[in-house]
């Protein structure tokens, strides 16, 4: 059972609220929601091993912690991760070669045909609005970056998804919280190009000091290590005499990941002969199971544990000591990551400058203010009120 997904009977979804949704309609790149706010799409684990108290999450990432700007820009909502399914809606507005404006931004255009490509990878006609806007704020990082002469490369590109990985805690992290927010890898190497030109563009207006660092450091010191660790396997059986049977089969030199592989009620790690990747005994796994673990040597295969979800056979195949981060090794970490808030703080009020000084025009906004403009005056005697009521306070 992969331990991400051990307690999903328990985890709350979280939907799209009103707030990413207007969170959204400010910039992809400025105004980021976080992976936290996408509620997961995993299916249910029959048989959890994950602690019930810990509510289904893993332990930390090992280094500085996820910033805002660092691990959320790229997901942006769950309004603009994917809706996969409008590509097999034919929308009410989609003509061949519909070139009518939706936007422009400084005379360039952005057509229905661009609003409706961009529609088909990010998310429904719900969201138009949202899109618009965020095409619009996409489009004013572009400009600038050619005016700075900021340009994005292949090797931005990798570089930017190794530091999202990195602060996610690796792969196995990334590809879950892309899987929660309804995302490819592609769908994330589209979201890049702008942070990154968004980051060249505002760094050199950014200052991180030795002394913000060390202060960085003393308040997440813990954090920043690495508790000890170890990976193990498991096969999960309901009854005793099940495995007291498995164990002696064991014994007598069957293969372990085979036997999790037939005869492991735990669907998860099963068809990945039991493992299930590295852990701390931190309480992330129940107490039974762990204590036991961290008291084996590699290589080594317990006895039947029992836990409240039956009977363990435990075999430990890794390692990992305690490690206490050093300010030398996580200074480098330390910084981009407080560039990286620092940025996401400067980004939006930059951005809201930007947006000030440019000739935009949104005709999808402007209609619906129009729309909204005569039922406000509809009731002539209504709108007369108040100065009624003001002449009558004179």
């Amino acid at each position: 059972m992969d331990k991400k997904d051990f307690n999903e009977n328990d985890h709350q979804e979280n939907g799209v609220t009103p707030e990413d949704e207007q969170n959204a309609g400010t910039s992809t790149a400025a105004s980021p929601d976080v992976f936290e706010g996408a509620g997961s799409s995993h299916e249910a684990n029959p048989v959890p091993v994950m602690n019930k108290v810990d509510g289904g999450n893993s332990a930390p990432p090992k280094g500085p912690r996820p910033s805002r700007q660092g691990m959320g820009w790229m997901i942006v909502s769950a309004v603009l991760a994917v809706a996969l399914v409008i590509v097999l809606i034919y929308p009410p507005f989609q003509k061949a070669d519909n070139d009518t404006t939706v936007a422009s931004v400084n005379g360039e255009k952005i057509t229905e045909k661009d609003l409706y490509n961009e529609l088909k990878k990010t998310a429904g006609e719900d969201n138009l609005k949202s899109i618009v806007q965020s095409m619009i704020s996409e489009r004013l990082i572009d400009q600038e970056a050619e005016k700075a002469k900021v340009t994005v490369t292949d090797a931005d590109i990798e570089e930017e998804l190794k530091k999202i990985t990195d602060r996610l805690g690796g792969e196995e992290a990334l590809n879950n919280a892309l899987s929660q927010s309804g995302m490819t890898l592609a769908n994330l190497k589209e979201q890049i190009p702008s942070q990154v030109k968004l980051r060249k563009i505002l760094t050199p207006q950014i200052k991180v000091t030795d002394e913000d660092i060390q202060n960085y450091f003393n308040e997440n010191k813990e954090s920043l290590g690495n508790k000890e660790e170890v990976r193990a396997s498991h096969i999960l059986v309901q009854t005793k005499e099940e495995a007291d049977a498995i164990y002696k089969q064991l014994k007598d030199g069957a293969d372990f990941a085979e036997l999790a592989k037939t005869k492991s009620g735990d669907t998860g790690s099963a068809s990945k002969g039991g493992d299930l990747g590295f852990f701390a005994n931190d309480g992330s796994m129940v107490a039974e199971f762990a204590n036991a673990a961290f008291k084996m040597k590699v290589g080594e295969i317990s006895e039947p544990v029992k836990s409240d979800y039956g009977y363990h056979i435990i075999k430990v195949t890794d390692h990992k000591d305690a490690h206490e981060a050093t300010l030398a090794e996580k200074k480098e970490e330390i910084r981009e990551t407080l560039i990286s808030d620092k940025v996401q703080e400067k980004s939006s009020t930059w951005l809201q400058d930007l947006m000030s000084k440019s000739k935009i025009k949104n005709t999808l906004t402007d209609k619906a203010e129009a729309s909204a403009a005569p039922a406000a005056s509809a009731s002539p005697a209504a709108s007369a009120a108040p100065s009624a009521s003001a002449a009558a306070a004179k």
